[in-house]
């Protein structure tokens, strides 16, 4: 196996209360969240919760500025240019990860609850089965 850092259900109740007073802190209100099937949706979920937003959208084409983007990890920048592509107003685009990679530029839109100690693979507890399955 190579490099990677497990993180647990706890780490992750902390990071999505982090995210969601830095959130609050935006003073902006929004009428849902936005995610991707494979990474978000549960983090999407969590934040949601904190937040009392009842509509999460999921895999959608279009993201309005008025929705929240959330996803577990910024990495190397891909999804995040695959979104903001995809939204209506990117200059006000919220994207809101747990983990954002460090040693990597962050766009402005970015809020994050932790950079990553180095750079192994984050392994999150939604992931963990997909990940000890693929290093076998």
């Amino acid at each position: 196996m190579g490099l990677e850092q497990y993180v647990s259900w706890s780490e992750i109740d902390s990071l999505v209360g982090l995210l969601s007073n830095l959130v609050l802190k935006s003073k902006r209100e929004f009428s849902s969240i936005s995610t991707l099937s494979r990474g978000g949706l549960i983090p999407s979920r969590l934040l949601a919760d904190h937040l009392d937003i009842k509509k999460i959208l999921v895999d959608e084409k279009t993201i309005s500025s008025d929705s929240i983007f959330v996803d577990d990890i910024f990495d190397s920048g891909e999804t995040f240019d695959k979104i903001i592509s995809k939204s209506d107003d990117p200059a006000k685009l919220l994207y809101v990860t747990l983990f954002a990679r460090r040693g990597k530029k962050f766009p402005p839109q970015l809020i994050y609850g932790k950079e990553t100690d180095n750079d192994a693979y984050v392994v999150f507890p939604w992931d963990k089965i997909e990940f000890e399955m693929s290093e076998k």
